[in-house]
């Protein structure tokens, strides 16, 4: 019988392979999508690409992993980051450090031209965003002049202190959650390498993450608790041998639908049963990817 966290994947990766149409900036649905068109590519380019690393992940995501080949193959998939002026230099290194194999050197080329060299430097970010900003660059084979992870570490929101939050935000407001847990992802390449934390600091994130996950499921938020999930396992935790892992899957394959998706970031901005096909997709692709991603990772265990 399969397991909680298997059924949690099946359903998300069907619901996400059924709904390719929205991800394609060029299909029919697009011009009623209410979605971010170069975003939510780009983030299935990730779920392909961490997919294409594990055991059996490839055929699992064979029409993601299609879709993409074709976006990556257009000279003119990258004039898509222009709609986006504050964030095209990072779709832009995004777009090159997840390039399939097969894909357009002209596609390539376009996307690190929206790149502005300044952005590849230290000056003027947090470490949260050195970090992220390394781990494609490095990825994509781009020079940069961003510090080692040994000199982020320290400073990460993995280890650096945390401001109180609000009581109703538990530990962590949700900027400060979402930047722990992928700051997580970039240190550990989504459960590839050891993130580089001190036993110290490491059982110091560890708490914190258990905390905030308890909150998570305590308050339906779906979307953190499987970015969460991710996060114990790349800090070294089974997430289904702890009370707050294994907690936070039932909670997700609780608010998961017949078609396998997860309608949304949390119970409080769920889809609306009067939503058109556009803002369901809108609403539910991303806690759908982020739980089958999850999932996917999760199950395959660590690499040998």
């Amino acid at each position: 019988m399969p397991s909680t966290l298997d059924q949690l994947s099946d359903g998300a990766l069907d619901w996400l392979g059924g709904s390719l149409d929205h991800f394609d900036p060029y299909s029919s649905s697009a011009p009623s999508a209410t979605h971010a068109k170069a975003k939510a590519a780009l983030e299935l380019a990730l779920l392909c690409h961490c997919a294409s690393r594990l055991d059996g992940g490839p055929g699992r995501t064979a029409g993601a992993t299609a879709l993409v080949r074709t976006l990556w193959r257009r000279p003119d998939f990258p004039e898509l980051f222009d709609a986006h002026p504050g964030h095209a230099s990072t779709y832009g290194l995004i777009c090159a450090a997840l390039a399939p194999e097969g894909a357009d050197a002209s596609c390539r080329s376009a996307a690190l031209a929206r790149v502005d060299p300044g952005f590849l430097s230290p000056r003027g970010k947090s470490a949260y965003q050195r970090i992220e900003i390394r781990h494609y660059a490095d990825k994509a084979g781009v020079r940069h002049t961003i510090e080692p992870y040994a000199a982020l570490v320290p400073l990460s929101p993995l280890v650096a202190d945390h401001p109180p939050a609000p009581d109703d935000e538990g530990p962590l407001t949700t900027p400060q959650a979402y930047a722990l847990t992928h700051t997580a992802f970039y240190l550990g390449d989504f459960g590839r390498t050891d993130p580089g934390l001190t036993d110290e600091a490491g059982a110091r994130a560890g708490d914190l993450v258990r905390r905030m996950l308890d909150h998570s499921v305590a308050h339906d938020r779906w979307d953190l608790a499987a970015e969460l999930v991710l996060t114990q396992f790349i800090l070294g935790t089974d997430p289904l041998r702890t009370p707050s892992g294994t907690a936070a899957v039932e909670c997700l394959a609780k608010a998961q639908l017949s078609d396998g998706s997860i309608p949304g970031r949390s119970a409080a901005l769920r889809a609306g049963e009067s939503d058109t096909a556009g803002e369901f997709f809108r609403r539910a692709y991303h806690t759908t990817l982020v739980t089958a991603l999850m999932a996917l990772i999760v199950s395959s265990g660590r690499p040998s």
